[in-house]
């Protein structure tokens, strides 16, 4: 057994929403409604049981592409690799760089950015055998990343100045949504209920900031306040997403944990950590530049790279006060610069992205080892560990090695 089990009931009362006379009852954790009627009384079919896991602690996770997941025999050897390891959860995409949409709905906001070529017909099904061998299930979704979303809606995306109305697009030839766009938020949010509903435990939120890796001076941004959009999104999601019990994570860039300025993408690490319940730096080696802790190939020392990274983001998440201002946050006096009274959160909010896939480097499975311990040494306990490609071959020496 990897983790104790509990039952939520998905939506219990939604029906009753906008029924004269609707009346609500609750039985044996089944919730359905009653309508005041001349006629017979009437009961509507209870909403589906949907199971869901809490959060285990410690955590270990992998990450399972759209593609992967709509492909049995793909998935099948992930989930024996998770089961026959001390691996007790799985991020999914939920949606994927492209925009589309990893399982079938009927919900009109989103039936039509169901993928036709990645998905799992089945993943209801699949969610309950996961939840049946006691896997933790996260549902990653990639918010602003999304060139499906900006075809469709070029007026809502981040525009090319040599392009008018045409949405910019990076090197990857991808486009990203607005940060500031509303009507985009309300689609997201949707997203994230439908997910939560169908029985993904964990909603996990990547690509939240504006966009990199591309000809920056073709841009024409909607907008100077790069952080205080992001924050106002964040804000938003936790409050209309947070209710229905989802619980909720976020991708922020590894140099979030060093920096206090925005990277210029809108993120801030004091500012994310009101909104969401666990933050996930990606502190891959392979991403940071040469000059960081003058190591000239950060790749050549995976530990220095994430144990330096994890202890920064430990200190600031732990912290009382910090200069970075925040819509959650009180300045305390008037004194320049700038001082904010922040809570202190628990340090296992963090739970770092670790790097096994070659990039600049071949990494072997000390390079894994070697990532896990400078989480542990930075006073950490879990982690999630990427690769693309999903094969995961020096994880698995690792913790083969570890049985």
């Amino acid at each position: 057994m990897k983790s104790p089990r509990r039952w939520f009931i998905a939506g219990g009362l939604v029906l009753a929403a906008g029924i004269a006379g609707a009346t609500a009852s609750t039985s044996s954790q089944l919730s359905f409604v009653r309508i005041a009627s001349t006629t017979p009384d009437l009961l509507f079919t209870p909403p589906a049981l949907v199971r869901h896991l809490p959060t285990p602690e410690p955590q270990y996770a992998i990450y399972m592409t759209q593609c992967v997941v709509g492909t049995p025999s793909m998935r099948d050897s992930l989930v024996k690799f998770i089961d026959e390891t001390k691996l007790n959860a799985v991020v999914i995409d939920i949606k994927d760089y492209a925009g589309k949409i990893s399982f079938p709905t009927a919900n009109p906001v989103l039936a039509g950015s169901v993928s036709d070529k990645c998905r799992a017909d089945d993943m209801k099904e699949f969610i309950e055998k996961l939840h049946e061998k006691d896997i933790y299930v996260i549902g990653r979704i990639t918010v602003f990343q999304d060139p499906f979303y900006t075809k469709n809606h070029p007026e809502q995306s981040v525009q090319s100045k040599s392009r008018p109305g045409e949405p910019w697009k990076d090197f990857k030839g991808l486009s990203f949504v607005a940060v500031n766009a509303r009507p985009f938020w309300e689609y997201i949010v949707e997203l994230s209920k439908e997910s939560y509903a169908l029985g993904f435990d964990e909603l996990n939120y990547d690509y939240v900031r504006w966009p990199s890796d591309g000809p920056m001076s073709d841009i024409v941004y909607p907008t100077v306040n790069h952080t205080g959009d992001l924050e106002r999104f964040f804000q938003y999601l936790s409050e209309n997403v947070k209710p229905t019990g989802a619980v909720m994570s976020v991708d922020l860039f590894g140099m979030t944990t060093t920096n206090i300025d925005d990277l210029n993408i809108g993120q801030q690490l004091e500012r994310a950590l009101p909104y969401f319940d666990y933050i996930a730096p990606m502190v891959y080696p392979s991403h940071y530049p040469k000059s960081f802790l003058g190591l000239g190939n950060p790749n050549s020392d995976p530990y220095k790279v994430v144990n330096y990274s994890m202890s920064s983001a430990v200190r600031r998440t732990i912290a009382t006060t910090t200069s970075i201002a925040s819509f959650a946050y009180t300045r305390m006096g008037t004194s320049t610069p700038a001082i904010y009274e922040k809570p202190s959160y628990d340090p296992r909010k963090l739970r770092p992205w670790l790097q096994d896939f070659d990039y600049g480097k071949d990494y072997q499975p000390q390079d894994i080892l070697d990532q896990t311990r400078a989480t542990y040494d930075a006073g950490l306990t879990s982690w999630f560990v990427w690769d693309p490609a999903n094969r995961y071959t020096n994880l698995r020496q690792v913790l083969e090695a570890s049985q």
